[in-house]
């Protein structure tokens, strides 16, 4: 329920759990690479998994992610869907979780966070990324079905997701959305520092999709221009957001790189650094590494990962920026050479 109560619940699709438990969390689905729909999916729970009942950093996650065999076999545009759908899953998650909560007579036990994350994955794309709901309710419930840990909940999964497409209308408009995507005890510290009015702003703030930063090599300008965007006053190219990145003009021939305004700012303070020796210290992704090569810097990108590492070359292989040296180290016990 809301604060503000409903006139009528929706409809139940019954336990929302089953009488046999005996399933534990945490085995991963069978079979499911032959069906990018499902690996798609499988992916998705594995990160919302390992960051909300886990406890992991999200980035550290994606990290470990693309040394698996099973996410580099996916296409780029399937990598891409399942970020979209991890980060609407995350962004929306109050909203998500109310609505599953008005469908269930008790709670998941904590055995059955995995049948928790397969609900949050189809009911985010449900609601808010305009996947149609038979689909995505097949997909969870054949999910739920082939993994042994979440296969007793295969039916509530079903039943559950099913009554959300009849009710997710008349939920969402009855849902307080700015303070539902807002963690409690984040707006009430809000509420006591702003007051409602200006917590509700903040919050309404964080419902929109930001728009999409970008560091270019040269000519920010006409870059502006064939994307729609407007060139910041810090140098940067702002855009909104219009299909995957990997297939936007320049990204192939390395022109420019995603990289957040705020993020750009620090290089651009250090003025000339051409033919200068600079270390990037926790240098991944490598947006900061990137501009330095571009202004004639020296660089040494620095960080703990390898596998952070790995994506920086990759970045610097797409922009064709050589000259730069990647070391993994641990900065407590790295020391530089002498300048």
């Amino acid at each position: 329920m809301t604060d503000r109560g409903r006139s009528r619940p929706p409809r139940r699709s019954g336990p929302a759990s089953p009488r046999d438990d005996r399933a534990a969390a945490g085995a991963p689905p069978e079979k499911v690479a032959a069906d990018p729909g499902l690996a798609v999916r499988k992916h998705a729970v594995d990160i919302l998994f390992a960051t909300l009942d886990e406890g992991r950093p999200l980035d550290q996650v994606l990290d470990h992610r693309a040394t698996i065999p099973a996410w580099r076999a996916l296409t780029p545009a399937d990598r891409g869907l399942v970020r979209a759908i991890v980060s609407t899953t995350l962004r929306r998650l109050g909203l998500v979780d109310d609505a599953l909560k008005r469908l269930m007579v008790r709670p998941l036990p904590t055995k059955a966070a995995r049948v928790r994350e397969i609900l949050r994955v189809a009911a985010t794309q449900m609601l808010f990324m305009d996947v149609p709901d038979h689909a995505a309710v097949s997909l969870a419930t054949e999910l739920a079905g082939r993994d042994p840990t979440t296969r007793a909940w295969k039916a509530m999964v079903n039943g559950v997701l099913r009554s959300l497409g009849r009710e997710k209308d008349e939920i969402l408009a009855d849902q307080d959305a700015t303070r539902l995507v807002t963690p409690l005890w984040l707006w009430r510290d809000w509420c006591e520092t702003w007051g409602e009015e200006k917590a509700r702003a903040f919050a309404t703030a964080h419902m929109v999709e930001p728009a999409l930063d970008l560091s270019v090599k040269s000519d920010p300008e006409g870059w502006a221009k064939r994307f729609g965007g407007r060139v910041l006053p810090t140098g940067s190219v702002r855009l909104v957001p219009h299909g995957p990145i990997d297939r936007m003009e320049g990204f192939e021939a390395g022109e420019w790189w995603v990289q957040d305004a705020a993020a750009a700012l620090p290089v651009r303070l250090l003025g000339d650094v051409a033919d200068r020796e600079v270390a990037d210290l926790c240098a991944a992704p490598g947006g900061k590494t990137a501009q330095l090569a571009v202004r004639g810097a020296e660089v040494t990108a620095v960080d703990l990962s390898p596998h952070r590492l790995e994506r920086v070359k990759q970045k610097l292989a797409r922009l064709r920026l050589t000259g730069v040296t990647t070391l993994a180290a641990d900065l407590e016990s790295w020391t530089p050479k002498a300048p």
